[in-house]
């Protein structure tokens, strides 16, 4: 577990914008065409927020292009997602907000509710040594974690586990070799089974 903590803490944004479904956002996220990239700015309707919380944290915001209904789902905790800003909030009673894809005009319009527009996009940047500085301490805890470990397996233990370890592999020969036998054993008396009833079919045969 210790393992996966680390790894994700190379990776995990130090914070990430407060993001609710209902809410009007703008992602900017960096699209690579070759050797050029560039941002683009997606504007639509958070209709979906899953995982938050975890680095896996995403959600699907939908917006009308050209009279089509566009959905994109996005990784808060992607490097490609540069910013999340929130332009307007909305009450709604769902977390799931997939009942607007059937809806077009006034029917798809949610309750504007008023918000702190500063604080909810007062998200600080991701800085490296933040983030080396969170690697640093998992990583002491890991080799704490192993010192603790060491610590309370004693020698006694370590000497009991390599006399039963040894007298394993003492009787493993043993075991084979009585199967060996045994095996002899059944071959043997087959082959004379085999034997007997060769011999008395022959003499029936005679017999007639």
């Amino acid at each position: 577990m210790q393992t996966i903590t680390q790894f994700e803490a190379k990776y995990r944004k130090s914070a990430t914008a407060p993001v609710r479904p209902g809410d009007t956002v703008r992602v900017h996220h960096l699209i690579k065409e070759g050797a050029k990239s560039r941002v683009q700015i997606f504007e639509g309707v958070v209709i979906r927020a899953r995982r938050a919380g975890s680095i896996q944290s995403d959600i699907t915001v939908r917006r009308i292009a050209s009279g089509v209904g566009v959905e994109k789902t996005f990784l808060l905790h992607s490097p490609n997602v540069e910013k999340v800003d929130i332009m307007r909030r909305s009450k709604v009673r769902r977390n799931f907000l997939t009942y607007l894809r059937g809806r077009r005009g006034k029917s798809a319009r949610l309750q504007e509710v008023a918000f702190d527009k500063v604080a909810a996009n007062a998200v600080p940047d991701v800085t490296v040594a933040a983030t080396e500085a969170e690697i640093a301490t998992i990583v002491a805890e890991d080799a704490t974690v192993d010192d603790q470990q060491l610590t309370e397996t004693s020698t006694e233990d370590l000497a009991q586990d390599e006399a039963k370890a040894v007298a394993a592999e003492d009787a493993a020969p043993e075991t084979n070799s009585q199967d060996s036998a045994d095996e002899n054993k059944l071959a043997a008396e087959e082959t004379e089974a085999g034997i007997a009833k060769a011999e008395a079919a022959e003499d029936k045969e005679t017999a007639k």
